[in-house]
């Protein structure tokens, strides 16, 4: 039996933050859960984007609960005062989905100096998820979930130099750099709430191809004949061999409310190379499962974020 949207139990009071929500899978993702009754929280940057979205959802369901919380994941100081925001909104907080992402752009660094994919798509989330924990550990089930890629394979944890400051740039391994840091934080996540005693579960799912901007977005910004030649071509591949956003969304749909869907698990599509299709435990790489690595990984990001969860750590 394959899992679909259809699939989504009803939602009615649970409240759901899901960052990058104004496009792509984050779009897709809060029209799932808000046509089922949550309150999704649309956390963008943009509040005239997200604004559109809000009234392109409401017009297919008029009774959609939907609020904008502006966060940049690209400048902490934007990551704490959202998260202060949500806390004066919100007293719990039932699942976050921690989607918003860029891809292969040229070298370029956060407001905090930080490498720009691993800024937005690791360190930034990181922050975020932990100042609000405790929204979501005060929630009677809570959810993490982390949206990696299957390109976490090509990308390899270097402590020395998290952020591409001595090594020569590669964009495309430091996207697989900083999709293999969204499988550790969400292992090393999940081993502190076990040891806690918490019934939050964390979780990371892939879409595997799926047509977002994503895949334009960054190597666009390469700028000149190359980089709109690789967002042609990118374009291009999206519409002939992309499967479509609304089917991409499945995996991380299904990690942020399935009753089957157990801590520290990964999920994508069950289609050949995990491609497309619908959702299914997803394969990852030796080094995703490595938990040292996520130890020593998770402590670097608290020293780059300054975040501290309010969880305690085994020995």
């Amino acid at each position: 039996m394959k899992w679909t949207a259809d699939d989504l139990p009803e939602l009615n009071g649970h409240v759901v933050v899901v960052t990058g929500a104004s496009s792509g899978l984050g779009e897709a993702t809060t029209v799932a859960l808000a046509t089922r009754g949550a309150h999704v929280v649309l956390a963008t940057r943009s509040a005239d984007k997200t604004t559109t979205v809000m009234e392109r959802i409401r017009e297919r369901a008029p009774s959609a609960s939907l609020e904008h919380l502006s966060i940049d994941l690209a400048d902490l100081g934007s990551v704490a005062e959202a998260a202060g925001v949500l806390g004066e909104r919100h007293d719990r907080v039932d699942a976050v989905v921690a989607n918003a992402g860029i891809m292969a752009p040229p070298l370029s660094r956060t407001a905090d100096g930080f490498e720009l994919q691993m800024g937005v798509n690791h360190l930034g989330h990181f922050a975020f998820v932990g100042r609000i924990l405790p929204l979501v550990l005060a929630a009677e089930a809570g959810r993490v979930v982390v949206v990696s890629s299957a390109a976490h394979r090509v990308g390899r944890i270097d402590l020395d130099d998290l952020n591409w400051e001595r090594t020569r740039y590669q964009r495309w391994p430091a996207y697989g750099r900083s999709k293999l840091a969204n499988l550790l934080h969400v292992l090393e996540l999940q081993r502190r709430l076990d040891h806690a005693g918490s019934p939050v579960v964390a979780a990371g799912a892939h879409p595997g191809y799926a047509r977002t901007a994503l895949q334009t977005t960054g190597p666009t910004m390469q700028g000149g004949l190359s980089g709109r030649i690789t967002g042609a071509l990118s374009g291009l591949a999206n519409r002939i061999v992309a499967q479509p956003a609304s089917r991409g969304v499945l995996p991380q749909l299904y990690a942020t409310v399935a009753d089957e869907v157990a801590g520290a698990s990964y999920w994508g599509p069950d289609g050949p190379a995990e491609a497309r299709g619908f959702p299914a435990p997803a394969s990852r790489s030796s080094e995703a499962l490595d938990v040292e690595v996520a130890r020593e990984l998770w402590t670097a990001s608290e020293e780059l974020t300054g975040v501290t969860y309010a969880l305690p750590a085994s020995g």
